[in-house]
């Protein structure tokens, strides 16, 4: 998409800035900065807005050999966001009937190259229109069946779908899913009974084949557990500025820290590190590090295994 931010309240005029966004892209640009290659795939619109997202991605070192660009007269997607409060933010989507929403399974598929090690995917995507739920699902399938670590990070959109909807379309993931990445209150919405407690149910998705579970606790942290237990990090302590896109950038963090081949402590002090440079900025990915600015964050390990 692309993103036009207000300084205050739409409704009131003035300045807006205009940039890119989009949680995949977030991710994307946070591995490319962090010095792995990453391959983006997705539909912009024939506009100009679509070759300022193309323009981003190519720019940040993201490989867009995939992206194609929709020549059937649908727009790129565009986000508003409006500065409320302190750190609150308010976000509009205007995302029905873009060229991202007619995303299909052979937009994607041919992006999972043989070197391709991990795919990741979110609840948005899914989210947008059945094609796109149906991309997903074929991605999600393909990488499994090939060998590649599925990433799935729920980022669950209130405007974009009710949960039930969200439900139905995200269970069918987790028999191909390796990595699940949700939020406290997102968990619920991979469960097939959404009532049960945090263990209940992240014992239930690990039954279900998931190899690992995240759960992000925002200024508290976050939690990874496997089946052979859990393992809590302290978020980092900077001064909050604005905190949109550090979901993105936690997972990109983590991923990094995957690729790279760390254990799962050193996951989560990578995720919450790069996390913390995206809080202490204003926009989603614009303060995203480089793995040699990954240090100037350090502090004594806030890690505790049980």
């Amino acid at each position: 998409m692309a993103a036009l931010r207000a300084p205050g309240a739409l409704r009131l005029g003035g300045t807006l800035g205009l940039s890119v966004a989009g949680a995949e892209s977030n991710v994307a640009i946070g591995l490319a900065r962090l010095g792995h290659r990453v391959r983006w795939a997705g539909r912009v619109g024939a506009d100009e807005l679509g070759a300022l997202v193309l323009r981003t991605l190519r720019a940040e070192g993201v490989d867009i050999d995939h992206a194609g660009t929709d020549d059937t007269g649908r727009p790129t997607g565009l986000l508003l966001t409006e500065l409320r409060l302190g750190t609150l933010t308010r976000v509009s989507y205007y995302r029905a009937g873009s060229a991202g929403s007619a995303v299909t399974a052979a937009d994607v598929l041919p992006a999972l190259a043989p070197e391709t090690r991990v795919l990741h995917l979110t609840g948005i995507t899914p989210a947008l229109s059945p094609s796109a739920a149906e991309a997903v699902l074929a991605a999600a399938t393909a990488a499994h069946e090939a060998g590649v670590t599925v990433c799935l990070d729920v980022n669950y959109r209130s405007r974009l779908w009710t949960a039930d909807r969200a439900r139905t379309a995200l269970r069918p993931l987790l028999s191909r899913t390796d990595l699940l990445i949700a939020s406290e209150d997102e968990l619920p919405l991979v469960l097939e009974r959404p009532g049960a407690d945090e263990p209940e149910a992240v014992r239930g998705v690990l039954a279900e084949g998931v190899g690992e579970v995240v759960v992000k606790r925002g200024a508290s942290g976050a939690t990874a557990f496997t089946a052979e237990g859990a393992t809590d990090r302290a978020a980092i302590q900077v001064g909050a500025v604005d905190l949109v896109g550090a979901g993105d950038a936690f997972v990109a963090g983590y991923l990094s820290a995957l690729l790279d081949g760390a254990d799962i402590p050193a996951r989560l002090h990578r995720a919450v590190t790069t996390a913390a440079f995206t809080v202490a900025t204003r926009g989603d990915w614009e303060g995203l590090p480089t793995r040699d600015e990954l240090g100037l964050l350090d502090q004594p390990d806030g890690t505790t295994i049980r």
